[in-house]
């Protein structure tokens, strides 16, 4: 008999690792449809079934626990129930020896306080109270644009390309750019991934975009001889000038800058969103008939007369200030924000960073585009500084790659302390702490400074990306109502005391993704349209294909290739290659077709208009 063993993993643990891959999938997109007290009860059992039975509380407790949400669920449970089930998850929490217990307890009890009113309509009511949009399909319900993901995915799939531009633009007027630069929520509840992995939602978006048969025009509604003003030409007032001008409303835009597109244009580079791409899908807008004023700033003073002027107004101005980050030597000469180098990027005045080296401060989508292209504008290196992990950036992991890809070197763990300058005052390095990772502060793990000495990140020129603000004091001094600089609004996107006056976007929200402006804009535009007196739907405008069935079969996910790093850090041409052909039609043909099956089936699992 042999004292010592090697590990084999056995067919038992085999099975076991798959049902956990499995589970872990259907988790990862279960996020908008459960019950709430359901889920609890499922993920309270879950726990029991892990439990070693060495300590009680664990053991004990969380069937115990169990039995308390069933009598929930079956409508055996008084409000004191749900008291006592709030104490068990605490002492669970509490006193359990190891985390398969105090972790269980910490759910619990989480999901008790969080969801307090969906525990005690179920007491009450006797009925789930939670809120299910039920007659859409998951990835509908996660898109903030509420886009028919299903519909135009069966439309690539069977080669109709501009009806699936069509339907997409029912409700998102800039499908090219958001099948570029989307962050695309939507794949992350695409059930697909219980499968093998999520639907590439945005590729087929872009594919649809790229491969149109032909150039369309809108159906517009009869002239209303109303004049709505739209401040600001981002993503969220060109959305909302498209649909009121489809409404048959007459729009201009007023854009204080050279350039339509916000930080379309000014933001995000052209090796990720090609100008001309951008150019041409605003002109496709604005052949609606949209009038102009490039070069026009608004303030609080103009804002009024163009109250005077127009039946509404639309404030749509972004967030495009920069944040500071309030250390020693930071206005020293070479220390720039990256809002204005992407902006003057946006206004093709390239800055010459031939030989310099280059340190950028930040983790976000910002910091990899500052990065990229400082790498393009010829810097001799490039280094990101983050006081958190490469794990905790904000940035897009694509995006994080793709600065790896072409030699951008991050420095994780490492705060910034000040601006070290030479003799004749100008930048020289940046003095960084390297930092420990350390307890939980609003959500993520909070960096502190680590025993390592202070150092210097030796460089050229330092680019500050540390976020965006809104520059909204002109508004405040005349009266608008603001806090943390972000204008506040009604519900509808009204602002109070003003009548006429709608607000949204990044100057409302603060800084969020291009498809939430989008969003914005079509939500303001509904509401100017009934605020003008009308009730203008805006709805299908094709066919969609018959559906086809056929059984499940597995296939992996088609992902985008990019070009060569040593080729496209050369030039500011698109980085990732499209779909071919072949490649979007198997990606398409992979969606279940969640708006026939499943959650709303009987409806077609689609809204036709809004």
């Amino acid at each position: 008999m042999a004292r010592l063993h090697v590990m084999e993993r056995s067919h038992a643990q085999a099975v076991m690792d798959d049902l956990h891959d499995a589970l872990g999938r259907r988790l990862a997109v279960s996020s908008l449809a459960p019950c709430p007290v359901e889920f609890t009860a499922a993920l309270v059992r879950l726990c029991a079934t892990q439990s070693c039975g060495k300590c009680t509380p664990c053991r004990v407790g969380l069937r115990a626990l169990d039995d308390l949400l069933q009598d929930v669920l079956e409508g055996r449970a008084d409000d004191g129930t749900l008291e006592l089930i709030e104490q068990t998850a605490r002492t669970i929490y509490l006193s359990s020896d190891c985390a398969i217990g105090f972790e269980a307890g910490e759910m619990a009890l989480t999901a008790i306080q969080g969801f307090r009113d969906d525990f005690e309509h179920h007491v009450h009511e006797r009925s789930c109270g939670f809120e299910q949009r039920a007659e859409q399909a998951p990835c509908v319900s996660g898109c903030p644009a509420h886009v028919d993901i299903p519909g135009y995915v069966s439309l690539v799939e069977e080669g109709r390309y501009t009806d699936a531009v069509k339907l997409i633009r029912k409700d998102n007027p800039l499908p090219l750019v958001c099948g570029l630069v989307c962050e695309h929520p939507c794949e992350m509840h695409c059930r697909r991934g219980m499968v093998d992995d999520p639907l590439n939602i945005l590729a087929l978006k872009r594919f649809a975009t790229e491969h149109m048969e032909c150039d369309y025009r809108p159906w517009f509604a009869p002239e209303t001889h109303k004049r709505v003003a739209v401040v600001g030409g981002g993503p969220a007032g060109l959305s909302c000038a498209y649909y009121l001008a489809i409404m048959g409303h007459k729009v201009t835009i007023f854009e204080q800058r050279r350039h339509l597109g916000g930080m379309l244009r000014y933001g995000i580079p052209s090796y990720r969103l090609p100008r001309e791409r951008l150019q041409s899908e605003i002109d496709w807008i604005l052949d609606c008939g949209i009038d102009v004023e490039l070069g026009h700033p608004v303030d609080g003073d103009s804002l009024a007369r163009l109250r005077e002027e127009y039946d509404a107004v639309y404030l749509a101005i972004g967030a495009h200030s920069d944040k500071k980050l309030g250390l020693e030597g930071e206005d020293a000469p070479g220390v720039e924000s990256a809002v204005r180098m992407l902006r003057a990027i946006g206004d093709d005045e390239m800055p010459d960073l031939t030989g310099q080296r280059v340190v950028v401060i930040g983790g976000g989508n910002v910091a990899m585009d500052v990065a990229r292209s400082s790498v393009r504008l010829g810097a001799e290196k490039v280094s990101i500084v983050y006081r958190r992990r490469i794990c905790d950036m904000t940035a897009q992991d694509a995006e994080i790659a793709g600065a790896q890809a072409e030699g951008c070197e991050v420095l994780e763990l490492t705060a910034p302390l000040s601006i070290a300058t030479g003799d004749d005052g100008r930048v020289r390095g940046v003095v960084v702490q390297p930092q420990i990772i350390g307890e939980p502060r609003r959500g993520r793990p909070a960096p502190r400074a680590s025993e390592e000495p202070e150092r210097v990140v030796p460089c050229d020129r330092v680019y500050v990306a540390i976020g965006q603000e809104i520059d909204s004091a002109d508004f405040e001094r005349g009266g608008i109502q603001c806090r943390w600089g972000r204008i506040l609004t009604d519900p509808d996107g009204s602002v109070p005391g003003f009548e006429g006056l709608f607000c949204g976007g990044d100057c409302q929200t603060g800084p969020a993704t291009v498809i939430r402006a989008i969003n914005a804009g079509k939500v303001a535009a509904a509401n100017i349209d009934h605020y003008l007196g009308f009730d203008h739907k805006v709805g299908i405008d094709c066919e969609l294909p018959t559906l086809k069935l056929r059984g499940l079969h597995q296939c992996g996910r088609c992902e985008l290739k990019e070009r060569e790093a040593g080729e496209r850090t050369k030039d500011w041409e698109l980085v990732e290659r499209g779909l071919t052909c072949e490649e979007a039609h198997q990606e398409a043909g992979r969606c279940l077709r969640c708006d026939h099956f499943g959650y709303g089936a009987f409806r077609g699992g689609r809204i036709e208009q809004w």
